[in-house]
């Protein structure tokens, strides 16, 4: 098959909230054919009988249309409005665990997944476990809780949306290169200052060789490629943990107190639901994503269910320089982010060299 041609695609830029909702080109839905072909990847999948780990492509073999909606769905995160949602998947005909399978399975044919938590755990249930998210150590992912804007520490994070809840839930994104232009026009003395090393908490989700917090920029420093790192939880976690950490300037709470006004004004944020069988697509270096708290049904099978994914992808760009020290490698189309936890295995090190070698991706050694 040929390879997708992308030439025509316009490179990410900033963008407003009207014009997603006049604009529907980040919409794809699923044809019928490409979601047969994706049916009958995962009848292929579930009879190798193989784990997530040992499974390559070949053995979730996704056909001319599904992987030509894989492959362009995946590609438009890397265009425009960097935002790519896909609909149709026929998730009410599925158990969660073949859902989860189908979302591994569009993983091993497009990118490395990132572990994600301290479990090093390669995908995430996003439902309410009864956790407590601004707490020590504390995530969002497994409470109802409404969440700071952030993104998440990978090229692109795929969620697939298998139950949605009573009430709530809403997912915002919010193109961080149109607030950095507001920024530049209403306080371009705090450009410089986003540039500047924040500390930022692991959250507990470091391995045993790493400390227990990092340092990153905000903003890149790129000429050619934009990028935009934040999360104030983790900064107030690291202040607040961490002594040793430098305290931070004035300036640098200006910073992350207008960041805190504008990431959610309804001038910059879009509003979306999830529907069952949608799969969202964000790249996240050029967009910055938040939900609303929930409320669940009371049935368990009708709770609000999410996977969330996160994927090193060959087509990413070059990161900041400085980004490295959290990312862990800082060129195109590297192996590069997630978070290391206590329980990497020697399976999923051989699943990262095997799917780095497959993809044509770099592979530091330090991963």
């Amino acid at each position: 098959m040929p390879s997708l041609n992308l030439s025509h695609f316009e490179k990410p830029r900033a963008w407003l909230p009207k014009e997603l909702g006049q604009d529907f080109s980040w919409i794809h839905h699923l044809s019928r054919e490409a979601t047969l072909e994706i049916e009958e990847a995962l009848q292929h999948a579930k009879a190798t009988e193989k784990s997530w780990l040992q499974m390559t492509a070949n053995d979730f073999p996704l056909r001319r249309h599904a992987k030509q909606a894989i492959d362009r769905a995946f590609a438009v995160t890397q265009t425009a409005y960097g935002i790519c949602l896909l609909k149709g998947f026929p998730v009410d005909r599925w158990s969660a665990e073949d859902a989860r399978l189908v979302n591994w399975g569009i993983g091993l044919n497009v990118g490395v997944a990132r572990t994600q938590n301290r479990a090093s755990q390669v995908m995430n249930d996003v439902r309410d476990e009864g956790g407590s998210y601004k707490v020590k150590n504390g995530r969002g992912y497994n409470t109802n809780a409404g969440l700071d804007f952030h993104v998440d520490s990978c090229d692109v994070v795929a969620l697939m949306c298998l139950q949605t809840a009573k009430s709530g839930g809403t997912s915002k994104v919010t193109s961080s290169m149109a607030v950095v232009e507001e920024i530049k026009r209403l306080r371009p003395d705090l450009i410089p200052v986003m540039q500047q090393p924040f500390y930022y908490s692991y959250q507990g989700t470091n391995d045993a060789s790493q400390p227990p917090f990092y340092k990153c920029p905000i903003l890149g420093d790129d000429p050619e490629f934009f990028s935009l790192r934040a999360n104030r939880k983790n900064v107030t976690a690291a202040q607040v943990d961490f002594p040793e950490v430098p305290r931070l300037t004035p300036e640098q709470i200006e910073l992350l107190d207008l960041l805190d006004e504008l990431l959610p004004d309804d001038k910059f944020c879009y509003s979306m639901e999830l529907d069952r069988g949608d799969l969202q697509l964000l790249n996240n270096y050029v967009v910055i994503h938040s939900r609303t708290n929930f409320e669940d049904h009371d049935a368990p099978e009708r709770k609000r269910h999410l996977l969330r994914l996160w994927l090193s992808i060959p087509q990413g760009q070059r990161l900041p320089s400085l980004w490295k020290e959290y990312f862990g490698d800082d060129a195109a189309g590297s192996v590069r982010g997630g978070v290391r936890g206590s329980q990497i295995t020697d399976e999923f090190l051989a699943y990262e060299r095997r799917q780095a070698a497959n993809l044509g991706m770099s592979l530091s050694p330090q991963n």
